[in-house]
């Protein structure tokens, strides 16, 4: 079976000489938002409630109760236990903001939950129901928490959290109101496997038990599921009688499967997601400020196309940064003393992923150069600084082995890239 291909390989996690470094900066744990009282609880799920479920949550201020949103992951290529914990900052931000917990549970056998992943193959109905198993156990654990509002609830998910999370509304949900589906589905692109075909029947399927008002939200340039299959998709669940809109948005930058990762993604999801919440009696009003978070300070360095005013690159890292000048914003450039770079865009915390993965392949401390269009670089070296691009430039010593006198030869210490 080849590997499934999600939002986080499409859009969120593009980091320069990723092939080199292959995870560095995928796999650093992301800071806890303690502006939004971000914390990781462990939900028991499966079979005696033995495993149990990484999830993220955020709250605004206060003991609560608050109306709640569970947020569903999809699947990254390779195995599951190496895939990060997913959080959906900028969809939890928006929701906080309108006074809502937020509960994003990593399923079983994903990140650090344990448990086993279970996988049908092409039998996307079973993958659906399966997966579908762990959102029951994280909304049977949210409804006994004080500072949930346990009749008011939602459910949404992206890519294979999507398709679980319709999946999931052929059972007794108590205490929701409404299901979103972003771009759900799961591809599988083994030999012989159908799996347009099987989504389709799994949908209908789904809707034959369907039991909740749905969204769904697909676009015109997705790469994994295309308006075409979308609506195939949709046809079928509405057909064995499933009550759901189909929202088909406008090509989202290079890959819409990726748009609810993108800091620019609000603007596409957000209205109709609105609307759809006050339909289902869902509160919709900003009542809380949650201020972004601080971003580096402009300076007046350089131009940020002025490849040459880029300090301690090599040709190969000048060949970089104007590539990197064709990312996509969010984006962010680091760079060290030793000749050490990476770029990151899109996604969260590009500046945290970039300097992350600078890090690790360098000898000396990385810095932000540039953040989406500006510099940040202020020129200013430290000793250490200083001493290391000194060392960079200046030709090592070569000792000739016949009369130990050091000769010399032009050399650098700079990072491969």
């Amino acid at each position: 079976m080849h590997p499934r291909r999600t939002l986080r390989q499409l859009f969120a996690a593009t980091l320069a000489v990723a092939a080199m470094y292959p995870g560095v900066a995928v796999q650093q744990e992301l800071q806890l938002d303690h502006r939004m009282n971000e914390h990781i609880e462990q939900v028991p799920a499966g079979p005696q409630g033995r495993a149990m479920l990484e999830t993220t949550v955020f709250q605004p201020n206060g003991p609560g109760p608050f109306p709640l949103i569970i947020i569903n992951h999809g699947k990254d290529p390779g195995r599951p236990n190496l895939q990060p914990r997913d959080r959906f900052y900028h969809m939890a931000t928006a929701f906080v903001k309108r006074g809502y917990a937020v509960m994003v549970p990593m399923r079983q056998g994903f990140a650090n939950s344990t448990g086993r992943y279970r996988d049908f193959g092409c039998d996307m109905k079973a993958n659906g129901y399966t997966q579908a198993e762990d959102i029951l156990s994280t909304l049977a654990y949210a409804r006994k928490q004080p500072w949930v509002d346990g009749n008011r609830i939602v459910i949404a998910g992206q890519s294979y959290g999507g398709l679980a999370t319709i999946a999931a509304g052929t059972r007794d949900l108590p205490g929701v109101r409404g299901l979103i589906n972003f771009a759900g589905g799961l591809r599988d692109d083994s030999d012989r496997c159908a799996w347009r075909s099987a989504l389709v029947t799994a949908f209908a399927d789904y809707g034959t038990k369907a039991k909740l008002p749905t969204l769904w939200m697909y676009g015109e340039n997705d790469s994994l599921f295309g308006p075409e299959l979308a609506q195939r998709m949709h046809a079928a669940f509405e057909g064995a009688g499933g009550r759901g809109k189909l929202v088909e948005f406008p090509a989202f930058k290079r890959d819409s499967h990726g748009m609810l990762a993108s800091r620019d993604g609000e603007k596409v999801w957000l209205n109709d997601t609105m609307a759809f919440l006050q339909q289902v009696g869902m509160p919709t009003k900003v009542i809380h400020d949650v201020p972004p978070p601080p971003t580096p300070a402009r300076t007046s360095y350089a131009k940020v196309d002025d490849v040459e005013a880029v300090p301690f690159l090599s040709e190969n890292g000048r060949r970089a940064y104007q590539e990197y000048l064709t990312k996509l914003t969010p984006r962010a450039f680091a760079v060290s003393p030793s000749g050490a770079w990476t770029w990151a865009e899109e996604g969260e915390d590009p500046d945290g992923r970039a300097l992350a993965t600078c890090t690790a392949k360098s000898t000396e401390p990385c810095r932000l150069y540039s953040v989406d269009d500006y510099v940040v670089w202020t020129g200013d070296l430290d000793q250490a600084e200083e001493a290391a691009v000194t060392a960079s430039v200046t030709p090592a010593p070569k000792v000739d082995a016949a009369n130990s006198v050091p000769t010399t030869s032009i050399g650098s210490n700079k990072a491969t890239n």
